[in-house]
């Protein structure tokens, strides 16, 4: 997938926002395994809003990405293939998403209760002690995201900036 690419995920992604990510890397510094098996996943850096009666979660908006930067290559390394969040992300960031071949997808903000609508079933499945941070095991379908970072090193806001001084 190239940047620029509109995507709809259908199947599982799992939500992980900074305590879960903290609490992820206690885990691998001891050596212990993951909570959940990354390999092949996408982590949507979410901490969704309690559901309402009737509703499989409440409002699901992406969170900044950047502030996953310090921890996702050690994840990317341990075989994750795709984060969705909102902003850019690190040089490091984008060059470990070249070296395990790995995609970052936007989703947009704003549009958290829509969003919603596309989560299937919502479960924590880890530190249900985070609340909203807690570690859930989404079914979505046609969750709309763009790619922004592919795995060739293109970075979507670079390229529209380049574009707009170009005008």
């Amino acid at each position: 997938m190239r940047i620029g690419r509109e995507v709809l995920l259908n199947g599982v992604l799992y939500t992980a926002r900074d305590a879960a990510h903290r609490k992820m890397m206690e885990l691998l510094d001891a050596g212990k395994p993951l909570p959940v098996d990354l390999t092949g996943q996408i982590i949507y850096y979410v901490g969704p809003s309690p559901a309402k009666p009737g509703q499989v979660i409440g409002s699901a908006g992406p969170t900044t990405s950047g502030r996953m930067d310090a921890y996702t290559p050690r994840l990317l390394a341990r075989g994750l293939k795709g984060m969705i969040g909102k902003g850019k992300r690190s040089a490091e960031v984008i060059e470990a998403m070249q070296q395990y071949k790995a995609v970052y997808f936007a989703a947009v903000g704003g549009a958290a209760a829509l969003l919603s609508k596309c989560i299937k079933e919502a479960v924590v499945v880890a530190y249900p002690e985070l609340g909203p941070e807690a570690i859930h095991r989404l079914v979505v379908e046609d969750f709309p995201v763009i790619v922004i970072n592919d795995t060739f090193g293109g970075d979507l806001y670079d390229e529209g900036a380049k574009t707009y001084a170009g005008k």
